[in-house]
């Protein structure tokens, strides 16, 4: 009869330490749920974040316009045409002569021609110590014939040698001014190369691009707003209307 009544009184203490254990085990998982939860809360805001940031990428209006003084540039169409596009090159820059042989034609027939949007062209001279030197001949020809200028523009361009190599010598750039017969003077055009005669210009212009954000070439910009994809015609394309629409709304 002793040994009954102890087995009976053990039967209490067992039954709440089995509720412990539960307890314990539904705690766990409350602490689990929340934990989940929170990282799940946490990857949400992130994705949230990732989202809005690509879409203010894509738009490309995340930063203000960038002020041009634009009568300092050379110009290709009427300056008061109502939509600007400024372009950023190298001449030494594979992919700016593709831009120069492939999109350019399009936005001058398009639009250039049709006094719709002017074109610009400053120099970000960064390859090669001769992407300098194509550069100075290049301001050489604009400031003594600026009709010249987009001749010679692309006559470098589609005479383009090897990026990894010099080949834009002062030699090479009056050989090929003569070639194409522009209407300049070549004696003038090499001292202007080899005085450096319009160096300062060149740096400013340099110094300008990395003011705007640009950190290759080619990098085009419609009424001061960079295009993010400057090889996708129809993305400049609806920037330019976007930006036409935007003027004549004012």
């Amino acid at each position: 009869m002793g040994k009954n009544k102890r087995k009976s009184a053990a039967l209490p203490q067992k039954s709440k330490n089995e509720k412990l254990v539960a307890q314990m085990e539904q705690q766990k998982k409350k602490t689990l749920i929340v934990i989940v939860a929170t990282i799940a809360l946490v990857v949400i805001i992130f994705v949230g974040l990732f989202i809005l940031a690509a879409r203010d990428s894509s738009t490309g209006t995340s930063a203000a316009p960038v002020e041009f003084n634009y009568s300092e540039m050379t110009r290709l169409g009427s300056e008061d045409a109502p939509v600007k596009i400024v372009e950023f090159g190298d001449y030494k820059c594979p992919a700016c002569a593709q831009f120069a042989g492939v999109i350019k034609p399009q936005i001058v027939q398009e639009y250039v021609n049709q006094d719709k949007a002017a074109l610009y062209f400053a120099n970000l001279a960064f390859i090669g110590d001769d992407s300098k030197t194509a550069a100075l001949a290049a301001l050489s020809v604009y400031h003594q014939n600026s009709d010249a200028f987009w001749t010679y523009y692309d006559a470098i361009y589609a005479n383009q040698g090897d990026e990894n190599k010099e080949w834009a010598t002062a030699d090479f750039l009056v050989e090929l001014a003569q070639k194409e017969e522009l209407p300049i003077d070549y004696d003038l055009l090499r001292k202007d190369i080899e005085d450096k005669t319009y160096s300062s210009q060149l740096e400013s212009e340099i110094q300008l691009a990395s003011a705007s954000g640009v950190s290759s070439t080619p990098s085009l910009f419609v009424n001061g707003v960079m295009v993010d994809e400057p090889f996708n015609m129809e993305a400049i394309d609806a920037q330019i209307q976007a930006a036409s629409e935007a003027v004549d709304a004012e």
